[in-house]
């Protein structure tokens, strides 16, 4: 009788509810973590394959976008434009050089003709008259101190 209560009490009910629960919580948490898993090695194998193709698909529309660019256009539309933008600059250069040679022979000009003989005398006659002036300042300042 001894053994048939051990049976009864390592055998109930409760105890056999529990032991399949127990099982059924490791066989979701198993199937759980197979799931992901090989969701994760498809998403991620997907994912690889997916930005590989679309680097592939870049690759290959950046080629055809530099094959149909038209290079030697390009090239030409540039020279062109530094051709423009260098001639004004010497054009520039020169007239700058130009009108500056023209004004100072003008003022080279304009320095001869007061150097002439007529400005010679005019610019000798008003020393004549400066230093007339001085001279009556200085004898009138004499004269008044001698007065004093």
């Amino acid at each position: 009788m001894e053994v048939q209560q051990w049976w009864r009490i390592r055998f109930s009910f409760r105890s056999a509810t529990m032991m399949v629960c127990f099982l059924n919580v490791i066989t979701a948490i198993f199937l759980l973590h197979t799931f992901f898993t090989s969701a994760y090695t498809r998403n991620k194998f997907s994912y690889a394959n997916s930005y590989s193709a679309q680097l592939r698909y870049i690759k290959e529309s950046e080629e055809i976008r530099l094959a149909l660019l038209p290079v030697e256009l390009i090239k030409r539309v540039k020279e062109i434009e530094h051709e423009v933008y260098t001639e004004p600059e010497t054009a520039q250069k020169k007239d700058t050089k130009q009108t500056a040679a023209v004004d100072l022979s003008k003022r080279l000009k304009d320095f001869h003709s007061l150097n002439d003989a007529t400005s010679l005398k005019a610019l000798e006659e008003w020393r004549k008259r400066k230093m007339e002036r001085a001279r009556q300042r200085e004898l009138e300042k004499n004269g008044t101190t001698s007065h004093a």
